[in-house]
């Protein structure tokens, strides 16, 4: 099944600004885009995002904490989780694998490519 739809979680307006636009006009994707954590609790089980994309470092809810009560909610316990951050040490990288993420996209991410590394990962992470 091809990705369709994706739930972009990211504070900084900016950057929700160019994902917008690389995932709706060049990828073709329908996308929610949320400015919080608490924000893509209230509409996460709604939307039926098939992929999430998700901010590590938000103020209130991190990317971690967001993660953790996401899962929380059965219709989206299985769902693939694509982190994006600027702090990409190996250490931190294996944090969020092991916190349950398919990927990891590094800050400043190519528009162009984004949507296809997010098909990509989601042909080989989807349930």
């Amino acid at each position: 099944m091809a990705l369709e739809r994706v739930m972009h979680v990211e504070d900084d307006e900016s950057i929700r600004a160019v994902a917008e636009i690389a995932l709706t006009d060049v990828a073709g994707f329908t996308l929610l885009s949320c400015d919080s954590g608490q924000s893509a609790l209230a509409q996460a089980e709604t939307f039926a995002p098939q992929l999430i994309l998700l901010d590590v470092m938000m103020p209130q809810m991190d990317g971690l904490q967001t993660l953790a009560a996401l899962r929380q909610i059965p219709a989206l316990a299985k769902t693939p989780v694509v982190f994006m951050t600027a702090k990409i040490q190996q250490a931190e990288k294996q944090r969020y694998l092991d916190a349950g993420a398919v990927g990891i996209i590094e800050k400043p991410f190519e528009p162009m490519e984004l949507g296809d590394t997010l098909s990509q990962l989601y042909q080989k992470h989807s349930v």
